[in-house]
């Protein structure tokens, strides 16, 4: 398995070591990306653990027809979280916000084995982080509804973590809000990285119009990627700069990312 990029840090001079750049180069963009759908297929474990979740918080099983009803796509931990237990006439729901996730994470885990087996990384994903990976001035992390260590969780079964700087992402543990999440990973990224990525330079890539709104939201340039629930076409539908069937061809997903940049030189 690759190391993720969030523990290599050695010396904090060195961009390399800390995720960056390669080279040392000063960063230019921060490219966001979404895992379920976009990165991944975790196996459709996800009704599932928000069950278990319940029942470990609760102490009783949640209704099932509500469970199913469940829209997730987009949507952060929390958000879920809040609807299901309104939808359950939990009062304060909020208060039960941190040992919910907490049940998350561990129900999750639980299903490690199951990611890996039921689950698969995404077409052309591998190849184009490792691409980006290799481009000077591009600093990789997350944009997700999930919570942290199930983000990493998801990425690491198909050892995909390794190319993605988790110290400077937004997940829905930071926010349960998903557009604010676009400046809660840019605040971070900017204080390790020194540099402000502003506006376009700071790159989202999701596969639903919940992706897409957030994006633009945060003042992100947007690339939806027709891999998760939604067909092409929905996403052209909305205000994505790029859309893209999927990501198998490296040069088309590295010219959607990064856009007129997408021509400069890559390391290696």
């Amino acid at each position: 398995m690759r190391k993720s990029r969030s523990r290599l840090a050695k010396n904090p001079g060195d961009c390399r070591d800390q995720g960056g750049p390669q080279g040392g180069t000063r960063p230019r963009f921060l490219v966001l990306w979404d895992v379920d759908g976009t990165l991944v297929q975790a196996g459709e474990v996800g009704r599932d653990i928000f069950t278990e979740a319940f029942q470990a918080v609760l102490g009783r099983a949640p209704d099932q027809v509500t469970a199913r009803a469940l829209a997730m796509a987009g949507r952060t931990d929390p958000e879920i979280a809040l609807e299901f237990l309104a939808a359950h006439d939990i009062a304060e729901g909020a208060s039960h916000l941190p040992a919910f996730s907490e049940a998350l994470v561990t129900a999750l885990a639980a299903k490690a084995a199951v990611i890996r087996e039921r689950g698969r990384a995404l077409p052309g994903a591998r190849k184009t982080l490792a691409a980006l990976e290799r481009t000077d001035g591009v600093v990789q992390s997350l944009l997700t509804g999930n919570v942290q260590p199930n983000a990493l969780l998801k990425l690491a079964s198909f050892e995909l973590d390794g190319y993605l700087d988790f110290d400077v992402g937004g997940f829905g543990s930071d926010h349960h809000h998903r557009p604010s999440l676009v400046e809660v990973a840019r605040s971070k990224a900017e204080r390790k990285y020194g540099t402000a990525f502003e506006g376009p330079a700071t790159v989202l890539v999701g596969d639903t119009p919940l992706d897409v709104a957030a994006g633009r939201a945060g003042g992100a340039r947007v690339v939806a990627v027709a891999t998760g629930p939604f067909r092409a076409e929905e996403l052209r539908a909305t205000d994505a700069d790029a859309v893209l069937e999927d990501l198998r061809d490296t040069g088309a997903a590295l010219a959607a990312i990064l856009g007129d940049a997408a021509g400069g030189r890559t390391a290696g």
